[in-house]
């Protein structure tokens, strides 16, 4: 009995934490916007530094915008402080990112690049006049503008700001950093604490996309609240199996997001995985927040990809036999297409008689003889398919 109280003390301890901690981290209403890629496009980014009066402050891992990078150069020549944090190095190497620093030093931008006492340093956000953060989930490129499922917050509250401004500086001078607002969720510092609370303090759904959910620990806390009766699903990847937990592949597009939405009342958006690389070795960056617009728009659209999926599989399924007939028609037709060669060989000659002076055209036989394969098998498959139905007796 006495187990049973402490550790019901302890629960309650931890529940109270948690809502005092969910309540400080409220961005209030109106300070967040919302940017769904692919969609909302780069124009918002574009005008975004176009508008600016004074000075922007870009955090960069991928970029291969031109549009930015003009917009960035028109601002320095029109006399605002444009100042870009590069990163020392992603998967494709340092080519890129150190040509991209030597183009912006030509166009007059301050450049300053990341250290490499962490993995990776992930993180993109742009600061526009100090006032209006540009929180992003995708990078500055055409694959994750244009051909994948991010999304983008536009935040003016100005703790927030005041935070991401903190972050830049530290990380541009290669100094520590000290978070000082629970809401501003920074990898490797804080990072793990706050995603877990947002996790544990589900009472009704979790709404994940994630592109690879590995870390242990959050995988266990997942499992705790579907136990407590949380629905949840997840549009992404989970590397542990047999976990319980609804997971579906994003059908139609790249996933390049990280999102949580947490009982249709507050979410997370940020460029951290929930695996253990991003959570403790790599520079993160996210914001927790509370806007029911937002939000609405969150979970619409992961819902609209959700039924994509389950439509998606349907079809996979329905079409399932008729595919797997078809690979089989097609290897038994390569298989014995061995016999074409001379045949088609004979039939050129004759073609070309004895002068030889009949010029062909090698892509308009193959394309003849492709023709007529594909309406030979066209027309055995309905032969076989009208006998089969004759002799069960199917109507047709």
């Amino acid at each position: 009995m006495i187990l049973f109280s402490k550790r019901c003390a302890t629960n309650l301890l931890l529940e109270r934490r948690l809502r005092s901690e969910n309540a400080a981290s409220k961005v209030p209403g109106g300070g967040v916007k919302v940017l769904v890629q692919p969609g909302d496009s780069v124009a918002p980014l574009v005008q975004a530094i176009n508008n600016a009066k004074s000075r922007v402050e870009i955090a960069i891992f991928r970029f291969d915008r031109k549009e930015i990078e003009v917009a960035l150069g028109n601002a320095v020549a029109r006399g605002v402080f444009v100042h870009a944090l590069i990163a020392y190095t992603n998967r494709g190497g340092e080519r890129n990112l150190r040509k991209l620093e030597m183009r912006l030093l030509a166009a007059g931008v301050t450049v300053a690049r990341t250290a490499d006492d962490l993995a990776r340093y992930h993180g993109k956000y742009m600061i526009v006049d100090r006032k209006d953060l540009y929180l992003l989930g995708f990078n500055f490129t055409h694959l994750d503008i244009d051909h994948s499922r991010s999304f983008g917050l536009i935040i003016n509250n100005q703790k927030i700001v005041q935070e991401a401004i903190k972050l830049f500086e530290a990380d541009a001078k290669r100094q520590p950093y000290v978070p000082g607002n629970i809401a501003f969720v920074v990898s490797p510092v804080n990072a793990r604490k706050q995603l877990a609370g947002l996790i544990q303090g589900a009472k009704k759904e979790l709404l994940i996309y994630d592109p690879e959910i590995s870390d242990p620990a959050m995988t266990r806390l997942l499992q705790d609240r579907l136990k407590a009766g949380v629905h949840i699903r997840v549009i992404g990847r989970l590397n542990r199996r047999n976990t319980g937990l609804a997971v579906k592949k994003l059908a139609g597009m790249r996933l390049h997001t990280r999102t949580i939405i947490r009982d249709g009342k507050q979410a997370f958006v940020g460029s951290q995985s929930l695996r253990e690389v991003e959570l403790g070795s790599r520079r993160e960056v996210g914001v927790i927040f509370h806007d029911p617009k937002v939000i609405g728009i969150l979970s619409k659209t992961f819902q609209g990809d959700w039924e994509r999926v389950v439509q998606t599989q349907a079809s996979a399924d329905e079409a399932a036999p008729a595919t797997k007939a078809a690979k089989k028609i097609a290897k038994a037709v390569a298989k014995d297409l061995s016999p074409v060669t001379p045949v088609l060989e004979d039939i050129v000659r004759q073609m070309v008689g004895q002068d030889g002076e009949i010029d062909l055209d090698p892509m308009a036989v193959e394309e003849t003889v492709k023709h007529a394969v594909k309406e030979a098998v066209k027309e055995a498959v309905r032969d076989v398919v009208e006998n089969v139905v004759e002799q069960n007796g199917v109507p047709h």
